[in-house]
């Protein structure tokens, strides 16, 4: 069979990216002809599996604007559009590229299969312009979605979400974790070499650095574990993409907290290996790839109970719920882990 993954970035620091490049993998594994369409790529694509980046804007705000404008761009939809004409099938990821699955239906008749990993609400931007802008993206979004055949949601979080907001029916099919990549026989000393941190206690969060992650939630946490446990770290790993928030989160840092930025997808795993909690404030989520490939890799982890968490998180037994916006349940639960692992 031939499939085309349609997706707006191929990039090692998007999970919903992530997912498709494990799903291609899969899909050349069963013997299928894979091909990934994205505006831009970061990453090579998996073995056996084509790559066409279409292009956008390199500036933030540029990229914003596009992804919104995306359908008046004829340009794009003359050149690109007859290549879905080959294919059986469509898997989109995500506005806007749901757009040209749903052009390569309605001329082509190329089934179009909508992959549901959902949108972060409103609610979870603090920036009167970005609220603006998703609410709009949302619209957009679900205007395409309903024309999909058939939808996939990766929770049942995301599962009712949909239903809520479209109407539209969906198989829940979770996230897979490539095991190959992530165990617990990882060894994580190379990252606290070079990190320097020798046998501190490691607090990670690796993910997006976007308002809707709570970042600056998990930072107000990890300052009160500083207070009790003070030679104790928190790496944060990750891509700026607000540059606002990103300044904020800097100024309510210490030198405790540790900004590495973007590392390679091959040292993700080591990473996790190297750290002893994992902990998220993000306040939305449609699954939350980090928690489970830290879970894979043995380590706790220490979350809001939102979204999709307790589909993927067992409350004490790999890990801590704590009420949504709880910052000091959080740091509690963090200092807790800490005292368990080195005593005290």
């Amino acid at each position: 069979m031939k499939i085309a993954i349609l997706v707006p970035t191929f990039s090692q620091f998007s999970g919903i990216d992530k997912v498709v490049q494990e799903q291609s993998t899969q899909f050349v594994t069963g013997g299928d002809k894979v091909t990934i369409f994205a505006l831009e790529a970061e990453m090579s694509p998996p073995v056996k599996t084509n790559l066409y980046v279409l292009g956008m804007p390199k500036t933030i705000i540029g990229q914003r604007i596009y992804r919104l404008l995306l359908p008046l761009d004829f340009i794009k939809a003359f050149k690109w559009l007859p290549k879905l004409k080959q294919f059986d099938i469509i898997y989109s990821h995500q506005y806007p590229m749901n757009w040209f699955a749903y052009l390569a239906k309605r001329v082509y008749g190329v089934k179009y299969v909508y992959y549901n990993h959902g949108i972060p609400p409103p609610w979870t931007f603090s920036n009167f312009e970005e609220r603006v802008y998703v609410k709009l993206f949302s619209k957009l979004a679900n205007w395409t979605i309903k024309k999909a055949d058939s939808v996939i949601s990766i929770s049942q979080y995301l599962q009712k979400e949909l239903k809520r907001e479209t109407g539209m029916e969906s198989i829940v099919v979770l996230n897979t974790i490539n095991t190959q990549r992530f165990h617990k026989e990882i060894n994580g000393l190379v990252v606290r070499d070079k990190l320097e941190l020798g046998k501190v206690p490691i607090i990670l969060y690796l993910g997006r650095i976007s308002p809707h992650k709570g970042i600056h939630l998990l930072i107000q946490a990890f300052l009160i574990v500083h207070k009790e446990i003070a030679d104790a770290r928190l790496v944060i790993v990750g891509k700026h993409t607000f540059p606002s928030y990103s300044k904020k989160l800097k100024q309510i840092s210490n030198n405790a907290v540790i900004f590495v930025g973007e590392v390679t997808d091959e040292d993700l795993p080591y990473y996790y290996a190297a750290c002893d909690i994992y902990a998220t404030a993000t306040l939305w989520e449609g699954f939350d790839l980090p928690v489970s490939e830290a879970q894979y890799c043995g380590k706790p982890v220490v979350a809001f109970n939102i979204g999709p968490h307790p589909e993927i998180l067992k409350n004490s037994e790999t890990g801590v719920l704590v009420a949504k916006g709880d910052v000091r349940g959080m740091a509690d639960a963090i200092i807790k882990l800490v005292h368990i692992k080195y005593g005290g």
